[in-house]
């Protein structure tokens, strides 16, 4: 799907720098590990997998994985805000 059309459907703009990373981040959407405390994190092995199926090259993968973190940890915070 084009960066475009997928910005129509998201609440939330994306920063084209940031668009390879979203695009792993949401190919993940389905890869949470959980225990019987609830959502622990990524599979991290699938994250390889979308790497090489993408044929993202290597010398970019570092900051790809570090972008995932991040989303991650917005993500797992959102999750256990404890405001909620």
């Amino acid at each position: 799907m084009p960066a475009d059309a997928y910005a129509d459907m998201c609440r939330a703009e994306v920063w084209p720098e940031n668009w390879d990373a979203w695009c792993l981040f949401d190919a993940l959407s389905t890869q949470w590990r959980a225990g019987p405390g609830g959502v622990i994190g990524l599979d991290y092995g699938v994250l390889a997998e979308e790497l090489r199926l993408r044929e993202i090259p290597a010398d970019q993968h570092a900051q790809l994985r570090s972008d995932i973190r991040v989303m991650e940890a917005a993500a797992l915070d959102s999750l256990y805000d404890d405001n909620d």
